[in-house]
């Protein structure tokens, strides 16, 4: 079993940034590949980042890539997602994930989600 939970959202002007924090529970986080998804009002949700379990290999959606960063620190069962040059259309509540192995495939374990507001 795996808890997540996420930190460091908030409310930033259009060209800001944020850095969102995801602390893990449980012995097994080096095992687990972790994601940050998005959901924004009225739409599904969407993936936006993701990092294999070394941190070797990220990920990214189109619309993010350049401009947001994952990372890890297995040491302390954190991941990160820095996001720079923030757009209005990057509003939404931003979700962490895990599973175990492999990036690709159905995520196990979600945090609550925290919500990220750009103004323009």
């Amino acid at each position: 079993q795996v808890q997540l939970i996420e930190s460091g959202g908030g409310l930033v002007q259009a060209g800001g940034s944020l850095r969102l924090s995801c602390a893990a529970s449980g012995r097994t986080f080096t095992s687990h590949a972790m994601g940050w998804f998005r959901q924004a009002p009225g739409k599904v949700r969407e993936f936006v980042a993701a990092i294999n379990s070394s941190g070797r290999s990220t990920y990214y959606a189109d619309s993010v890539k350049g401009r947001f960063t994952i990372s890890r620190d297995n040491a302390k069962n954190t991941v990160y997602l820095q996001m720079n040059s923030l757009k209005p259309e990057d509003t939404a509540v931003y979700f962490c994930a895990a599973r175990l192995g492999v990036v690709s495939g159905g995520y196990n374990y979600w945090g609550q989600g925290t919500q990220v507001t750009i103004s323009s």
